[in-house]
């Protein structure tokens, strides 16, 4: 080992000395200073103590660095197949990339997937085929106080920020939302000015710190949020309660990323840190949530309001009903995050352990929504790795009124899934504020990429729809989902997972597998009752 470690300097010692010696002309230049900027690495690595494998390996350890910066493209593009790949694989990716581009996205030689094992679930085709379904469906949004309710896209882009993603991908974003006609949800970070550049439509969305609707303190400012929310392009308002990425997280924003355009679209001061805590300060309990979602509605001159959750505790879901049952209040919509969510940074600890996937969690909002009388009032969105059509079926399958994405709106926009979004590096301009990385992504080409994506992806929807020999994607019910148990055996979804009744939580909770939690909920707490 330590003869190793003398090894490297000295030969490179030795190398330089005898290049500048034999090698003749001007040549000798060139080589002699390529090896001594070598031996001048080699002899600060041999001698600095912070790098264990520098030290006992000068020059020759660094190699490892550089393998593990090209590892995720080299995994990416020499190591996985067509199938293999996450958060979204190959095959995945490559679907979004040819909808934003017009391409062929028609796939050869039947399914890759091994149809007798669990990774093949499918949906149940008709005979005969309705090939008079609509070119297109909108879903309106807004229950009985909604005076301006919205008529939505099927498909839209889900939260993500002005600071995670940069000023050219968010402009990009919004002008594929105009011209496609669907919905641009701004995520926690408010409305820049790169959201009101093209007019596309906004759903405003508001996590605990506030942002665009701020006081000093860091609390809510009533007359920010409705000058904000008066903007004709804030369609609906989102208030989010938790995403899957890192549910029940606060954040904190460095001051040093906090710069003018940021602090501008935030209502925060330049330069200093921002502190979003992990819990809203303007309710404390559902009932208290409820009668502040109503004064944001007021406040709004009658816009939809909803929420978004990643579920977690299944109590805090029927809390929220039995609050709705109490009071006759309700959201206009909810937003379901499943825990395979996420763009940027999080924990990876949240990321891997904490929050329910969209399935569960889509399917306990339907029950608690269906079992109380609600599910007509108040709409239901997904967003949790829809990237398809069928995707965006198999959630309407399961109770879901809408679609939500927002990392294959990335891919739309040119991302390769290099997994860079939380250094800045980002080599493709979407996820960095660097201006130079930004360069390559040219607003007037990616907009219409957008727009090309949601309407082939919506498309594909309706061929579904059509094949199954239905008139609407409203009409998928459970039964009509199919999964594998194992190798022999599938059922329906429905006979998998529960679905309940309408008003079944009010007449016979006992009667359902919900009922322990039905039980601990209460109006008045997000707490467990015991």
């Amino acid at each position: 080992m330590i003869a190793w470690r003398y090894s490297i300097p000295i030969a490179l010692i030795a190398a330089t000395a005898l290049a500048a010696w034999a090698i003749p002309g001007w040549w000798w230049h060139i080589v002699t200073a390529i090896l001594g900027l070598a031996t001048l690495v080699a002899l600060w690595d041999f001698f600095q103590k912070a790098h264990t494998l520098r030290r006992n390996y000068p020059l020759v350890a660094r190699i490892r660095w550089i393998m593990e910066d090209l590892r995720p493209f080299a995994q990416a593009y020499v190591v996985e197949d067509d199938l293999e790949g996450r958060p979204f694989s190959h095959q995945e990716r490559a679907l979004v990339y040819a909808r934003a581009k017009g391409d062929l996205d028609s796939h050869p030689m039947g399914t890759e997937l091994d149809v007798y094992s669990d990774e093949y679930e499918w949906l149940s085709h008709s005979i005969a085929p309705h090939e008079e379904a609509p070119e297109y469906w909108r879903l309106d949004i807004g229950g009985p106080d909604t005076a301006k309710p919205y008529s939505s896209a099927l498909l839209n882009i889900s939260a993500m920020s002005f600071g995670s993603l940069s000023a050219r991908a968010i402009e990009a974003l919004n002008a594929g939302a105009k011209q496609g006609g669907f919905a641009h949800n701004t995520g926690e970070g408010s409305i820049s000015r790169y959201h009101r550049a093209h007019g596309g439509d906004l759903i405003w969305e508001i996590g605990s710190g506030y942002f665009g609707c701020r006081a000093k303190d860091g609390g809510f400012d009533p007359g920010l949020f409705a000058e904000n929310a008066a903007g004709e392009q804030v369609k609906m308002v989102e208030i989010k309660l938790s995403q899957g990425a890192k549910p029940g997280h606060g954040g904190v924003l460095p001051g040093a990323k906090v710069t003018p355009e940021i602090a501008e679209a935030r209502g925060v001061p330049v330069g200093e840190t921002v502190y979003s805590p992990a819990a809203h300060s303007t309710f404390a309990t559902p009932v208290e949530m409820l009668e502040w979602l109503t004064l944001l509605r007021e406040l709004s001159d009658g816009k939809p309001v909803g929420i978004k959750l990643c579920v977690g505790q299944p109590h805090e879901v029927f809390a929220i009903a039995k609050a709705m049952i109490e009071t006759g209040l309700a959201p206009d919509f909810i937003t379901v995050d499943g825990a395979e969510g996420g763009t940027g940074a999080a924990p990876l600890e949240l990321s891997n352990s904490v929050g329910m996937p969209l399935r569960e969690g889509l399917i306990l909002v339907r029950n608690a929504l269906v079992g109380t009388n609600f599910k007509e009032r108040v709409k239901i969105a997904v967003s949790g790795k829809i990237h398809s059509g069928a995707e965006m079926a198999k959630a309407f399958a399961l109770g879901a009124d809408w679609c939500n994405a927002a990392r294959p709106f990335m891919f739309a926009l040119g991302c390769v899934q290099s997994m860079q979004c939380h250094t800045g590096h980002c080599p493709t301009g979407v996820a960095t504020q660097m201006a130079w990385r930004q360069r390559g992504l040219v607003v007037e080409d990616k907009g219409p990429r957008v727009a090309r994506f949601q309407q082939q992806t919506v498309h594909s929807l309706r061929e579904i729809v059509v094949a199954m020999g239905l008139d609407s994607p409203w009409q998928i019910e459970p039964h009509d989902m199919r999964e594998r148990l194992n190798s022999a055996r599938s059922d329906a979804i429905d006979r998998i997972y529960s679905f309940i009744e309408p008003g079944i939580l009010i007449d016979d909770p006992g009667s359902t597998r919900f009922v322990r939690h039905w039980e601990a909920a209460s109006a008045n707490s997000f707490r467990r009752r015991a």
